[in-house]
């Protein structure tokens, strides 16, 4: 976040003010990125590894595919694996979507290894090039078998690696389509980006749904992953989203493919300049953001913390609580860490020691990892947690139920709203403010097994890392369907 001197565009109360007027609920179907449901995603059952273990199938049939110097290790049977399962998607999928247009498969399939000599592919040096792309030249696919796919398998699993094929394939797919994709020459990388996550998504539902001779994935922990590899191959924080090559930040990147998971193709196809322009939060830097958009988590940001979030919640008819540095203990309730809200005092009790932990940003280079609890994500995750706790305190006072998987959603989605409330230009000493990369914290966080920004007041997250970030992503773009959902 940072701190901004502004004058105010509009009264930030009136924004939040309906979704906690009321703990009535809202009768009506209203729907936006699709239904959440702490128990399902996107409309499947929420699911673990024990449950449907995320990989190769043990009866998955070979591929059938050979790729250019290939070496027919791991990495190359799975990527070749991948590409299969994607053929016989896209050959079923584009006619049924798009006009009876047949899928025609790639001409070239190419595997190199980064640290090896370099191969002439796409007119670039494979030398030292961990990647993987499509060439529209050759209508080709290649990949790093060396160092790109074994890092991601060995991080986030091989599913991974399935992931980067389905987005590569993506390309492909819209290079195809060309203009019922809404692509021409002119079209810039971002919205292709976008577009290419979009399909992946696609297919990912595809083999949810059980349809895949070769992969399942679960949609709890599997998925949890996936979503954790977008964020790992996010573009850095600070990038502006019109240049040349720009991929997204995480948010951005799983806005597409949760789209895709959720609503198939044709929705990807509706990408374009106008949908990026209008949410994409890529973007650079402030002049003036001298500490590169992460303040300290100390006394005084936490001092601003409570006056944003007071300001915020301002019409919402609860007392505002407190926020006490007392090691996030609570006298006469079950406590929770680093934060917590305790009712009986309405405080939001906190260990700013190890929210300052939470808060410090990753060294240069070193980037987040989701899924990995305690670790440094930056400061928004630290003030977002407190901003969960807080928003129990205006949800009791709407007598709102605290402790069920509904009241963690409606959580997330407050956070969110507060989120966007807080992008909004300050007014007097109201100055605690978004900067570019704090919702990409927001996302790690969610990520993490212990998240507390989708909890309830006893801890306990949503199941599925899918569903919570699409109630955050809910309140921030629609903050009155928090208590429409979630009640």
């Amino acid at each position: 976040m940072r701190r901004e001197a502004g004058r105010m565009a509009m009264a930030i109360a009136a924004v939040l003010v309906m979704l906690v007027g009321c703990g009535k609920a809202v009768t009506g179907s209203a729907k936006a990125e699709g239904e959440i449901d702490a128990g399902t995603v996107a409309g499947l059952q929420v699911t673990d590894d024990s449950q449907v273990p995320s990989g190769l199938r043990p009866d998955a049939p070979p591929p059938g595919l050979a790729a250019d110097n290939a070496d027919n290790g791991e990495m190359d049977q799975l990527a070749l694996a991948a590409v299969a399962d994607l053929y016989e998607y896209w050959g079923k999928e584009m006619p049924a979507d798009f006009d009876g247009q047949k899928f025609t498969p790639l001409a070239k399939l190419t595997s190199y290894d980064s640290k090896g000599k370099g191969l002439q592919l796409c007119q670039t040096s494979t030398a030292g090039l961990v990647n993987a792309f499509y060439c529209s030249l050759d209508d080709s696919i290649s990949w790093d078998r060396g160092v790109l796919l074994p890092e991601l398998s060995k991080k986030f699993g091989k599913m991974s690696v399935v992931t980067v094929l389905a987005h590569e394939t993506g390309h492909a797919v819209q290079f195809k389509l060309g203009p019922k994709s809404n692509i021409t020459q002119a079209t810039k990388t971002i919205v292709k980006e976008n577009q290419a996550d979009c399909y992946a998504g696609a297919f990912f539902r595809w083999i949810a749904d059980g349809k895949s001779k070769r992969f399942q994935i679960s949609t709890g922990e599997g998925l949890n992953r996936i979503l954790a590899t977008m964020f790992f191959i996010r573009d850095p924080v600070g990038t502006d989203a019109n240049k040349s090559g720009a991929h997204g930040l995480a948010w951005d990147r799983e806005f597409g493919f949760q789209a895709g998971f959720t609503d198939g193709p044709k929705r990807c196809a509706k990408i374009d300049q106008a949908e990026i322009d209008s949410r994409v939060k890529e973007q650079d830097y402030a002049e003036n953001d001298k500490l590169r958009g992460d303040v300290p988590v100390d006394d005084k940001h936490i001092k601003e913390l409570q006056i944003s979030l007071d300001a915020a919640f301002k019409q919402s008819g609860s007392t505002p609580p407190k926020i006490v540095d007392n090691g996030s203990k609570c006298s006469s309730s079950r406590t929770t860490t680093p934060a917590a809200f305790c009712p009986g005092e309405n405080i939001v009790a906190i260990d700013r020691a190890a929210l300052a932990k939470l808060g410090t940003p990753p060294k240069r280079g070193q980037g987040q990892e989701p899924g990995a609890d305690g670790v440094g994500i930056g400061d928004f995750a630290a003030f977002a947690e407190i901003a969960s706790r807080y928003t129990l305190s205006v949800q009791k006072a709407n007598n709102l139920k605290l402790d069920d998987e509904k009241a963690a959603l409606r959580t997330a989605c407050l956070v969110g709203a507060w989120a966007n409330v807080a992008q909004q230009p300050g007014q007097g000493d109201n100055v605690l403010r978004m900067s570019p990369g704090d919702l990409d914290e927001a996302v790690a966080e969610m990520l993490m097994g212990k998240s507390l920004i989708a909890a309830d007041i006893n801890g306990s997250p949503v199941r599925a890392g899918f569903a919570r970030v699409e109630a955050f992503r809910l309140g921030f773009t629609s903050a009155k369907e928090c208590t429409a959902r979630f009640t």
